[in-house]
């Protein structure tokens, strides 16, 4: 049976496991949150509920071959980044601070308080059941010039690798990516010497991180 990890529960996750269990009738989720109340608010017989910390719970619990066909992140960190940053331990990796010459480089970008940068093509608020069309934006009906996946791929920063997950979208307004992808990501991180860019991207929105190895 199909597998997926939401990873978050506040009202995107929610919004994620209603949309997608009414749709995918074989797939059985795992809804991962530290608030008890969020969890309670979701209900369904192919349901598992872990109240836990996203980056905690995955990196427990992400091994194969008992690995899940999606995750889904949904909290306000990006959760690829903590991932790695977790699974390598601080005495390996730290995160770096990414310097402003990044800015002229990205579609509208903004800091997070942790130092991550959030991009997007969008200037305005995106409908929360957007279907991500391959070529155009479903609010302007404008043609979008790239990928932000792409971009965030090819971009060039001083001595900085560019490491990219693409979020490929799995319903209205859902992204999520395979364990692979993260398994690819810390493999690369294992053996290059950094520094590293670390993105999570879809066709239009993304968010990055920097970091070192010590």
């Amino acid at each position: 049976m199909e597998e997926i990890w939401i990873i978050g529960v506040g009202r995107f996750g929610r919004l994620a496991y209603e949309r997608l269990s009414e749709r995918r009738k074989k797939t059985r989720f795992v809804l991962v949150d530290p608030s008890v109340e969020n969890l309670s608010r979701c209900h369904g017989h192919r349901l598992s509920k872990e109240a836990a910390n996203g980056v905690t719970y995955l990196s427990r619990h992400l091994k194969a071959p008992e690995s899940p066909n999606w995750i889904i992140p949904a909290l306000p960190i990006h959760l690829a980044a903590e991932w790695a940053l977790h699974i390598m331990g601080p005495e390996c990796i730290r995160r770096r601070t990414i310097p402003s010459e990044i800015d002229p480089l990205l579609p509208n970008p903004m800091r997070g308080r942790t130092g991550d940068i959030y991009v997007s093509h969008a200037t305005f608020k995106c409908p929360d059941d957007c279907a991500e069309p391959r070529d155009i934006c479903t609010v302007t009906g404008k043609k979008r010039k790239q990928n932000m996946f792409e971009i965030l791929r090819e971009m060039v920063l001083g001595p900085f690798q560019s490491l990219v997950i693409r979020s490929h979208q799995l319903g209205p307004g859902i992204g999520g990516y395979r364990p692979a992808q993260l398994r690819s990501l810390l493999e690369v991180m294992k053996r290059s010497p950094g520094p590293f860019l670390v993105s999570t991207a879809c066709r239009c929105h993304g968010v990055i991180s920097g970091i070192e190895k010590i």
